[in-house]
């Protein structure tokens, strides 16, 4: 692979962080017509609420970048399943237990640590932990963590709604169920795109450029949480 030359260091950086900047404050984000919904919904709603779980994996953005990180460098489809569904049964696990047990954990922080987790993966991707640090860290147990932490951020916005328990459990089950179909349906496009440029000699020369576009913009993305955690 070519080396980066700091100006290219530099230009990967400022992009992805102007463009993460434009819309940071806005992950995990609910539109004004879901809130209402969320917030008068009584009973059971489950194909709502499934897709609500799908719209909101599709467009947080967050999770997407995580999971281009996790499958930059895997080819095998044996691969990628496995450690999509080491990040789904960690999602999972959070978020159905934080918001059917009430956990209340600080929002900017699971979101900074959302941020940071794509920094992690994108390190990773450019053996960053075995030339600095010696060691390398257990990539499958990585993504089981961090899918913990996704699943809170998840949660955390649901607990904002006061949810009626009348149905919740059935309800937050469908939209665990969206939240995995919309995955699924992400991975998918994210997989022909990562397919179409790998078969192009680009891929070798930008493989690193892209990494640090990543860990550009999940620093950028832990900054603001971080930012809104000091100042809230």
């Amino acid at each position: 692979m070519t080396i980066f030359k700091p100006a290219g260091w530099l230009r990967a950086l400022l992009a992805a962080a102007l463009a993460i900047a434009a819309g940071a404050a806005l992950a995990h984000g609910v539109s004004e017509p879901d809130k209402g919904f969320l917030q008068g919904a009584q009973g059971l709603h489950l194909l709502p609420y499934l897709y609500l779980g799908a719209k909101h994996m599709v467009t947080g953005y967050d999770h997407l970048l995580f999971l281009v990180g996790v499958i930059f460098f895997l080819h095998r489809m044996k691969d990628i399943g496995l450690y999509v569904t080491l990040f789904a049964l960690g999602h999972s696990t959070t978020l159905l237990l934080g918001v059917l047990n009430g956990w209340h954990i600080n929002a900017y922080l699971v979101d900074a640590i959302i941020g940071l987790s794509i920094v992690y993966r994108a390190f990773d991707n450019l053996g960053g932990f075995r030339s600095v640090f010696g060691l390398q860290p257990n990539k499958k147990a990585a993504v089981l963590i961090f899918g913990f932490f996704h699943g809170l951020g998840l949660a955390t916005k649901l607990q904002d709604f006061a949810l009626s328990p009348d149905g919740l459990i059935p309800n937050m089950i469908a939209f665990n169920v969206g939240v995995e179909i919309g995955q699924l349906l992400a991975l998918g496009m994210i997989l022909v795109l990562m397919r179409f440029w790998r078969g192009t000699a680009s891929f070798a020369r930008n493989a690193i450029r892209g990494n640090i576009a990543l860990m550009a913009a999940g620093l950028t993305l832990a900054g603001f949480q971080l930012a809104g955690l000091i100042t809230q």
